[in-house]
C-alpha cells in the first residue's frame, strides 16, 4: 500500500524534476533574448523572428519589433518574410527532383537546354549549382538599374547577362553567383514545361504543407506579410520596389520560420528526394585543381565550434534571412529580418553556438 509519505515524496521528486528541467530553459531563453536584443532591441523599429528547434521540438520561438511601421503592427512568429538567397535551396532541390524524374542530369552541359548559351558546352548544371561556372553575376553589372523594375521573362533575364565576359573558366574557382541560379530557374521551366513559380508550389510547397510560402509579389494580398524597410539618416523608409522577375530563382521566394522548419524536415525525411539525390545537395565538391570548397547545391557546408553545419543567408531589398542546420543534433536555427539594416546572420550562428554548448553540457550531466 502506498503511504501518504510516499506520495508526498514522489510529488516532491516530480516538482524538483520539473524545476530542474525548467531552469536551464529559462536561463537558455534569457541568453538567447539578450543576444538577439543587441541587434533587434528596439520594439518600435522593424524587427525579426528567431526560432530554434531540435529533433522537431521547439526550444525557442520569438518575434521582435514591428511587422508594419505605418500601421504600428507588432511582429509575430507567423509573419511572412522575403527570404532572398535562401531561395537557392529550393531551386537546387527542384533541379534534383527533375534529375530524380530522369528529365536532366547535373553533369549535362547547359547547351543541351539553352542552345545558344556562350561556352554552354563547357558549363554544366553542376557548375551553376556550385557557383563555379565563371559567368558574370548580374548583381555586379552597372546596367542592372535599367531592368530592376521591369517585368522580365526568364529568357530575357538570361539574355541580359549571358554575353558578358566570363570571370574564369568553368570549375576553376568558387565565386558566389546569382546568375547561375537564374539560369537554373530557366532550365527548370524549359525541362518541366511549367513556370518556376508553379513548379515550386506543386512539387515542394503543396507537397509538404508549406501553406504560407510564396513566389514573392508586391501586388498579391499575402496574409501576415511583414513589410520590408531600409534605414536612412532621417529614419526608416519603405523598401525599394524591384521586379521579382529579376532575382527570380536566385532570390524571389517568401516564407515563414515555421514553413522553413517543414522544409528542413522534408529534406531529412527524404520526402522530396531519395537519399542519393539528397546527398548530392549536402556534399563538398572539388575545383578543377582538386581543391575542395565548402558549398554543396544551395548550401554552404561549414562548421560551428567544430561541428559540421549547413547554412545559407539571404539579402534582398528590405529583408535579410539566415538558416543554420546542424545534422549531428538535428537542430535548426532560423533568423528572419524585415529591415536590411538588421542582419540575422551572426546572431543566428551565435544562437547555434550557445544551443550546441547547452546541449553538450546537458548531455554530460546526464
Amino acid at each position: 500500500m502506498i503511504t501518504q509519505k510516499t506520495i508526498t515524496f514522489l510529488i516532491s521528486l516530480l516538482i524538483c524534476g520539473t524545476i530542474s528541467a525548467q531552469l536551464p530553459t529559462k536561463k537558455y531563453e534569457k541568453k538567447i533574448d539578450s543576444l538577439i536584443l543587441t541587434g533587434f532591441g528596439n520594439q518600435n523599429e522593424p524587427g525579426g523572428v528567431f526560432t530554434v528547434t531540435q529533433k522537431g521540438k521547439t526550444l525557442y520561438r520569438k518575434s521582435f519589433g514591428k511587422a508594419n511601421l505605418e500601421l504600428d503592427v507588432n511582429m509575430t512568429p507567423e509573419n511572412v518574410f522575403q527570404i532572398g538567397s535562401m531561395t537557392k535551396q529550393f531551386t537546387s532541390v527542384s533541379i534534383l527532383i527533375l534529375e530524380q524524374q530522369g528529365k536532366l542530369k547535373v553533369d549535362d552541359p547547359i547547351s543541351k537546354y539553352i542552345k545558344d548559351y556562350p561556352n554552354g558546352d563547357k558549363i554544366t548544371v553542376h557548375h551553376l549549382l556550385t557557383h563555379t561556372s565563371g559567368i558574370k553575376d548580374f548583381t555586379k553589372m552597372k546596367s542592372l538599374s535599367s531592368i530592376a523594375q521591369k517585368e522580365m521573362e526568364p529568357k530575357a533575364m538570361v539574355d541580359f547577362f549571358k554575353n558578358e565576359p566570363v570571370d574564369f573558366a568553368p570549375g576553376e574557382k568558387f565565386d558566389y553567383n546569382n546568375s547561375g541560379y537564374v539560369v537554373l530557374g530557366y532550365i527548370i521551366e524549359l525541362v518541366s514545361g511549367d513556370t518556376y513559380e508553379n513548379f515550386i508550389r506543386k512539387n515542394i510547397f503543396d507537397k509538404i504543407g508549406m501553406t504560407h510560402s510564396y513566389y514573392a509579389s508586391d501586388r498579391k494580398i499575402i496574409p501576415q506579410r511583414a513589410y520590408g524597410y531600409h534605414k536612412k539618416e532621417h529614419g526608416f523608409v519603405n523598401k525599394t520596389i524591384i521586379s521579382f522577375s529579376v532575382p527570380f530563382s536566385s532570390g524571389s521566394l517568401m516564407s515563414t520560420a515555421d514553413d522553413l522548419l517543414k522544409w528542413q524536415q522534408a529534406l531529412n525525411q527524404n520526402t522530396l528526394l531519395n537519399s542519393q539525390e539528397t546527398q548530392k545537395a549536402f556534399q563538398k565538391y572539388k575545383l578543377n585543381n582538386g581543391e575542395e570548397f565548402t558549398y554543396g547545391y544551395g548550401w554552404h557546408l561549414k562548421e560551428i565550434n567544430g561541428t559540421p553545419d549547413r547554412e545559407h543567408g539571404g539579402s534582398v531589398f528590405g529583408f535579410k534571412s539566415m538558416g543554420v542546420y546542424i545534422p549531428e543534433e538535428d537542430m535548426y536555427i532560423i533568423g528572419l529580418s524585415n529591415c536590411d539594416c538588421h542582419s540575422p546572420t551572426e546572431i543566428t550562428r551565435d544562437i547555434a553556438k550557445i544551443t550546441l554548448a547547452e546541449i553538450k553540457a546537458s548531455a554530460k550531466k546526464h
